[in-house]
């Protein structure tokens, strides 16, 4: 056996196990755009599961004035978007509080108003 082949050896057998590692961090890190603080990355602001599959998903995008509200409709068929809005500052602060559901500024009861003219509006041309 060659002096240095077991040397070279060893060193192919660091570099490849320093590959996932390398890839790991890069992912991590904000400079590669897997930090979770860049600006404009979608955030999630609720999440109302309907049932085991579907859910109604609010999330923001964008930055400064270009942020919007999207909530989607999320099925195993793929993603729908069902309305758009302006963001409501404070509205996900106290996402528990049952005053707080109540009150025009939040998402889902913005959604549920679009809702419930959506359903009036379907149900007045077939009466």
């Amino acid at each position: 056996m060659q002096p240095g082949l077991g040397t070279s050896v060893l060193w192919f057998v660091v570099v490849i196990a320093l590959i996932p590692l390398a890839l790991w961090l890069l992912k991590r890190t904000p400079l590669a755009g897997g930090g979770s603080g860049r600006p404009g990355a979608p955030r999630t602001v609720a999440v109302l599961p309907l049932s085991a599959q579907h859910r109604l998903v609010t999330v923001e995008v964008g930055q400064g004035e270009q942020r919007q509200w999207l909530v989607l409709g999320v099925s195993p068929h793929g993603l729908r978007t069902l309305h758009q809005m302006a963001p409501q500052d404070g509205a996900a602060a106290a996402p528990g509080n049952p005053a707080h559901a109540t009150t025009p500024a939040t998402p889902g009861s913005a959604f549920a108003q679009l809702l419930g003219r959506r359903r009036r509006d379907r149900e007045a041309p077939g009466a």
